[in-house]
């Protein structure tokens, strides 16, 4: 069995919005038969495959893509605990139900996590859900004492 960590191309959007769908059934939400949403997904990976301030890694069994991850910087506002304002978000760790339980979502993530440590972010954050908590928190992250909160402008 050949498994290769590498960054996704465009060949792999198809793949990387299948993952998405299978977090987001995992996550318990049963829209991501949705066409509009998948276009959706499936452009902003072809746009983004080749941006400097995002990093899609693919974990790989075999020629099969099996897991993924996403890593996009931003720019907020200077804090006290980070003066560049630069801050990496982590998403998108997901692996397919059948390659579940094989470390490939670890390796993936690990994957966009080193790509945030080179990438001058001063800060990481990514939106855990129970599944993945101890990955992430065995990867130094803290529960932050100020949750996310979300409002939708746009309702479909």
């Amino acid at each position: 069995m050949t498994t290769i960590v590498r960054a996704a191309t465009v060949s792999d959007a198809d793949a990387l919005t299948e993952l998405r769908a299978s977090m987001y059934l995992a996550m318990g939400d049963l829209r991501t038969d949705e066409p509009a949403w998948r276009a959706a997904a499936r452009s902003w990976f072809v746009a983004h495959v080749d941006s400097p301030d995002v990093a899609l890694r693919v974990v790989e069994v075999d020629g099969e893509v099996v897991a993924s991850a996403v890593a996009h910087l931003r720019t907020h506002l200077p804090s006290p605990g980070n003066l560049s304002g630069r801050i990496a978000t982590i998403s998108n760790v997901s692996t397919f139900v059948e390659h579940r339980g094989h470390g490939y979502g670890r390796l993936a993530f690990e994957a966009a996590l080193a790509w945030t440590r080179e990438s001058g972010a001063e800060v990481a954050e990514l939106f855990a859900t129970g599944m993945g908590q101890g990955l992430y928190e065995s990867a130094g992250f803290t529960v932050h004492s100020m949750p996310a909160m979300r409002l939708a402008l746009h309702s479909r």
